[in-house]
């Protein structure tokens, strides 16, 4: 098949949902399906090169300026050119990601009105690309808030449009009640000018079908898989390598957070659970290492848990670190011997927990969102009561008492990761969803350019 995938890039930050996109591309290829990966406002940074377009559709400066000017939505592709550059991108990028969706809610309608919008001259080109240059046999969308390409696509590509859902609604939810129900009314208008939705759990697939106004059965399921990076053997010493029983009293116990550091993934809660946990037996020495993207939005929050958790005694039991690469997420998963993700609102995807499961490392989770469907499906893990920093604490405290219990846990959610969550899995899966759509999906007819 010859297959289009639209990423929306993140300002030069990992984003979970584009590295999903990417993995997916990566993963068809291997498969030997001819992948188009178009990154959409900013260019895309993944783990490894997985081969995106050069160019960059609906650039963010650009799509922002049309919003803001109807002079901009004349101007000619040799003007517009000049704002697509990716270091503009990235930088335009990073300070909108940082700003409060209750602004954005504007720029979010108009590019939910697709043709009728003021990105309008945006689609044009990007469907024009499709048509003329790639001509694929079916297009995916990265998530709702594009929701307004479909008709064009279907209109004039020719082709299904199917539409993934990981994790959209937080965004949505978090523009003023007036904005919110607009944007709702709009998207649920569009969604009927999608042929098939994607979800990353069954959890989000059924909120989606509320939220977007259609049946469940137009929704499949795709849990997201991951590279072979994460199955490589781990270091000696590793958490991993003692099947998740840690490394026999060579070091403290640990504990590993790997995710954005805000308030929304738990890690305010997280901190609450290491001053508690301190207080029980045989666990005054316990460390945490924590990892992921820390943004300007929440850098007075983060820096006040940070001083927060030096007051309760904690400064040499923290590891902080931002950003890090595959090689560093790794290493830092081989050294713990738990792992957390506390996240205060349902987690759609919860990647980072079956990274860890994927290194053979226990995870405890709160009992809410996709996590449930991920402890029942891999046996890698334990279930807390949400939001409460008592039971995190606890079940953290049970399972570093328990070394085999966490070796027993930590073989069960490696085998079953490696089993049902690997990026061929992913792909076969999505390859069965593009094969539903039955009649819809034309024989491949083939790239003219793909322009990678």
């Amino acid at each position: 098949m010859n297959i289009s995938i639209l990423a929306a890039g993140a300002g030069g930050m990992y984003c979970g949902s584009c590295m999903r996109d990417s993995t997916i591309a990566h993963a068809l290829r291997n498969m030997g399906h001819h992948v188009t990966l178009i990154p959409l406002y900013t260019p895309l940074r993944n783990e490894r090169d997985v081969g995106a377009t050069r160019e960059v559709f609906y650039g963010g400066v650009n799509v922002y300026l049309q919003h803001a000017s109807e002079l901009f939505r004349k101007t000619p592709r040799v003007l517009d050119w000049v704002f697509d550059r990716p270091w503009l991108l990235n930088l335009a990028g990073r300070a909108g990601a940082q700003t409060d969706p209750a602004e954005l809610a504007g720029l979010t309608v108009e590019i939910l009105k697709g043709e009728d919008g003021a990105a309008s001259k945006e689609l044009h080109r990007l469907t024009d690309f499709l048509r003329d240059s790639v001509r694929p046999d079916v297009i995916v969308l990265p998530n709702v808030m594009f929701l307004g390409m479909a008709r064009e696509f279907r209109e004039r590509v020719g082709v299904p449009v199917v539409c993934e859902l990981t994790g959209e609604d937080i965004f949505l939810e978090a523009m003023k009640p007036a904005d919110r129900d607009r944007v709702r009314g709009i998207v649920r208008a569009r969604a009927k000018d999608v042929t098939r939705f994607v979800a990353t759990s069954r959890f989000y697939a059924d909120k989606m079908a509320d939220y977007l106004g259609v049946g469940a059965a137009s929704i499949d399921v795709v849990p997201t898989g991951l590279s072979p990076d994460y199955f490589a053997p781990p270091a000696a010493g590793g958490a991993a390598a003692a099947g998740g029983g840690g490394s026999g009293g060579k070091r403290p116990l640990t504990v590993g957070y790997v995710a954005r550091q805000c308030p929304e993934k738990g890690l305010g809660l997280l901190v609450d659970a290491m001053v508690r946990l301190r207080g029980l037996a045989n666990m005054w020495d316990v460390r945490l290492k924590v990892a992921g993207y820390a943004g300007a939005k929440d850098a007075e929050w983060l820096a006040a848990l940070k001083q927060k958790a030096t007051a309760a005694g904690l400064a040499s039991q923290v590891d902080w670190a931002g950003e890090v690469s595959i090689d560093a997420k790794i290493k830092l998963l081989d050294a713990v011997d738990v792992f957390t993700l506390p996240t205060t609102v349902p987690e759609p995807k919860g990647i980072s927990a079956v990274e860890a499961m994927a290194r053979g490392v226990p995870a405890v989770l709160p009992n809410h969102g996709s996590f449930p469907e991920l402890v029942a499906a891999t046996g890698g893990g334990r279930l807390v009561r949400p939001n409460d920093a008592e039971a995190l604490a606890r079940g953290l405290a049970d399972l570093l008492r328990d070394a085999p219990v966490r070796r027993a846990l930590g073989n069960a959610g490696r085998a079953a990761v490696t089993a049902r969550y690997t990026e061929r899995r992913m792909a076969e899966d999505m390859v069965r969803v593009f094969a539903s759509l039955g009649g819809d999906v034309a024989p491949a007819r083939g790239p003219v350019a793909a322009g990678v």
